[in-house]
């Protein structure tokens, strides 16, 4: 009967369910026995530091036996659930819920076996003795990625994750510590006392010591040591911080002294079986002020050149230890050649430009050599364009030049004087005649040209009459004669700078000075004639021009340049706060940090301003130009708040203090007078400037207020805020400030 009956289940499939259900009890007890002894183990060898090699070579046996019973068992029930599927659903669904949990806990056991062949720490050790550091660094990264993934295991034991976090740092900062140690004996400075004042004679004191081997064929080249040293770093994250050390020793003793002391140059001395020294020396010979490009570019080359070779010639990932540290230093060295050699050699006449193609050509070779070594990335830089921009800097350069002549003939003493009488005239350079000129006397003996006509007017008109004038207004015409004739023979990339608009549009300065310009200028032609009409003789004072008809000109130039430095910053403030995603969801910390920005750059930018224009423009016209830019930045704000449908507490709170932030620096950029003491006045009448100041204060105010307490700004529509916003536009803040309640309900009935 027993075995009928056992071939009655076996055939239905029960049988082999209850034995599946007892195998799946049994491995669960197994598997608990296993990960308490595993722990055990564990604790013992990291928490309590006990010998038990052999110990753990046999738990890990049984690991991998549980593991191919788990295995074995998984398979079996997934065949028989397949098989069976649509009898015991439940019954085997709860099996293998029960098999998984089994699964996760092995496989948190395979984390700690992984934990115990890689990190335990022998491989690594052994590794780290035999300088094996690539070796080391990847037992110790794995191990780490081992414990990362047991610190994810919900039922982990706190004392164990410990025990192994901490021999795992321990093992870390060993294996730092020696590669710390090798890279200090491969590469070694010798640097002056940081006690010394930095200059040529400390920079003498400099050297770099960079240990190496050779290949056979005798080529000096990285060695296998450092490679190793180096790839180990990078696998253990530290090379980063290496090479940023290494190369702000680099350029701040070796690299810029090279560029901004033309005495210094550097000497490389190979030593056998010790290393390459480079070392900084002085030629005594040398007693120019600044070195050419050309000789900054072959120093530097020579100290890169030999770093590559005995050092950065090494891969680390995708790309070469030259192109780390030429990410780092590029930008600062590539600025220091710029203001220390290449500034200088720009030329100083219009007749030398055409020989600076060779300094060009230089700095095109210069990119070149780094671009072979990988230290430089990308096509043009900016010290290549510095070079090839070449007009535009000697333009700037002589305009500089002009402007400081000029000035000091204007702020000299007006009673040095020189003789003017009724027969001068002008002497001007011979030009190139156009064909469109009226004809010329040539005056073959002087090769210069006087500008007369065949029909002459009366030897009176136009003429000054005798008198003396200050000797600094005669030069500073010839300044100007002198400036204009060799713009006539130069390019037109520089002949032009100092006249085109777009510096008046780039420089808010000067479109201020060029309002200024030409509106003393509209000024004083308006009375010039009148003024000298009673003091020339009479039949001069008859025909005398007034320029009136120049006015209107020179007041439109001056309009049109300032107009249009506005709307650049207009749109410069609009593009700014267009940042700030309309100053929605302040809730979420980008949101506000984004809308706080937008905000603090709008002050600064005016603040930039009103020192840009401080005693520059008239008083007025200040404080309108900076009450209009101000008003533009709040307008904008008050749109944004305005268009908002939803404004939780804790939004307007946040729209409440970077409002208040304008309110209280706003007024604080109309600094018109270089006294301080003098511009609080201006500051207070802030709301005759900026047309919107009063109807942004009462939206503060709304944005923290109550519902009563608007109610009561509105007053009937004859209160404060009635002045400033309309029923709408009220009604919609305490729609969005306000949730919909009874009490807002019956505020609402009130704003009409």
């Amino acid at each position: 009967m027993a075995s009928f009956v056992t071939e009655v289940l076996a055939s239905s499939g029960k049988l082999e369910k209850e034995d599946l259900s007892s195998k799946i009890s049994k491995m669960s007890r197994k598997v608990e026995d296993t990960k308490e002894e595993v722990c055990d183990m564990i604790n013992k060898r990291y928490g309590d530091f006990l010998p038990s090699l052999q110990g753990s070579e046999e738990l890990m046996v049984q690991v991998d036996e549980v593991s191919k019973e788990m295995d074995a068992l998984k398979n079996c029930i997934e065949t028989e659930v397949q098989q069976n599927i649509h009898v015991a659903v439940a019954e085997y669904a709860k099996l293998k819920q029960q098999l998984e949990k089994n699964t996760i806990i092995m496989t948190m056991l395979g984390h700690l076996k992984q934990v115990q062949h890689t990190c335990a720490m022998e491989e690594s050790n052994k590794a780290l003795l035999d300088k094996k550091y690539v070796d080391a660094a990847n037992h110790l990264e794995r191990a780490r990625a081992s414990v990362d993934s047991l610190k994810g295991w919900k039922t982990s034991q706190l004392p164990l994750l410990s025990a192994l976090s901490s021999e795992l740092t321990v093992q870390r900062e060993n294996l730092i510590y020696h590669l710390g140690d090798e890279w200090k004996r491969l590469v070694i400075w010798s640097l002056p006392s940081s006690k010394e004042p930095a200059g040529l004679k400390s920079f003498l004191k400099v050297k770099l010591n960079l240990s190496h081997g050779c290949t056979k064929d005798g080529e000096a080249k990285p060695t296998a040591l450092l490679r190793c040293v180096l790839q180990a770093l990078a696998i253990q994250g530290d090379l980063q911080h290496k090479i940023k050390l290494f190369s702000q020793v680099l350029l701040k003793t070796m690299l810029k002294p090279l560029v901004m002391y033309p005495s210094l140059s550097v000497r490389v001395t190979e030593q056998q079986g010790e290393g390459t020294v480079l070392a900084l020396q002085c030629l005594e010979e040398s007693n120019k002020e600044r070195s050419t490009p050309s000789q900054v570019y072959s120093k530097l080359l020579l100290v890169l050149r030999t770093l590559y070779s005995h050092l950065l010639d090494v891969s680390i990932g995708d790309k070469k230890l030259s192109a780390i540290l030429g990410e780092l230093i590029w930008e600062e060295m590539s600025k220091c050649i710029i203001h220390e050699c290449l500034l200088y050699s720009i030329p100083t006449n219009s007749s030398q430009l055409e020989k600076y193609n060779t300094v060009i050509k230089e700095t095109e070779e210069f990119e070149k050599s780094l671009k072979e070594m990988e230290f430089l990335q990308g096509d043009s830089t900016d010290l290549l364009k510095y070079a090839r921009d070449v007009n535009c800097h000697f333009a700037s350069k002589k305009c500089k030049d002009v402007i400081v002549a000029a000035r000091k003939l204007m702020t000299s003493k007006m009673h040095n004087t020189v003789k003017i009488t009724p027969d001068y005239k002008l002497r001007l350079p011979k030009l190139p005649v156009p064909a469109s000129e009226l004809k010329v006397k040539h005056d073959t003996t002087k090769n210069e040209i006087t500008m007369e006509n065949k029909k002459q007017l009366s030897p009176w008109s136009m003429c000054l009459p005798a008198c003396r004038i200050s000797e600094s207004v005669q030069q500073l015409m010839e300044l100007a004669l002198n400036t204009l004739s060799e713009a006539v023979g130069s390019s037109t990339q520089w002949c032009v700078t100092s006249f085109h608009m777009e510096n008046l549009l780039k420089f808010p300065h000067l479109a201020a000075i060029q309002h200024n310009n030409c509106m003393y200028l509209a000024h004083h032609l308006l009375t010039l004639g009148h003024h000298f009409r009673a003091h020339l003789p009479q039949p001069l004072s008859e025909g005398v021009a007034t320029f009136v008809d120049m006015v209107p000109g020179f007041r439109k130039l001056g309009a049109q340049c300032f107009l249009a430095q506005m709307n650049v910053q207009r749109a410069e403030l609009l593009e700014r706060l267009s940042t700030a995603h309309n100053f929605s969801n302040l809730d979420d910390e980008d949101n506000y940090i984004a809308a706080s920005k937008a905000v603090r750059q709008v002050i600064h930018q005016l603040k930039q301003l009103g020192t840009v224009w401080q005693d520059v423009l008239p008083v007025s016209i200040y404080c309108k130009a900076m009450g209009n830019l101000l008003n533009t930045a709040i307008t904008e704000v008050i749109s944004k708040i305005m268009m908002l449908e939803d404004i939780s507490s804790e939004d307007g709170e946040h729209l409440h203090t970077l409002c208040q932030t304008i309110i209280e620096e706003g007024p604080l950029v109309f600094i018109p007078l270089a006294e301080e003491n003098k511009n609080k006045k201006y500051q207070e009448e802030v709301p005759l400037y900026v047309r919107k100041w009063s109807t942004f204060k009462e939206l503060v105010i709304v944005l923290r207020a109550s519902l009563q307490e608007i109610v009561d700004r509105w007053a009937d529509g004859k209160g404060p805020l009635a002045l400033e916003f309309s029923s709408s536009e009220v009604k919609n803040l305490i729609r969005a400030l306000f949730q919909n309640t009874e009490r807002r309900a019956v505020a609402l009935t009130k704003i009409r």
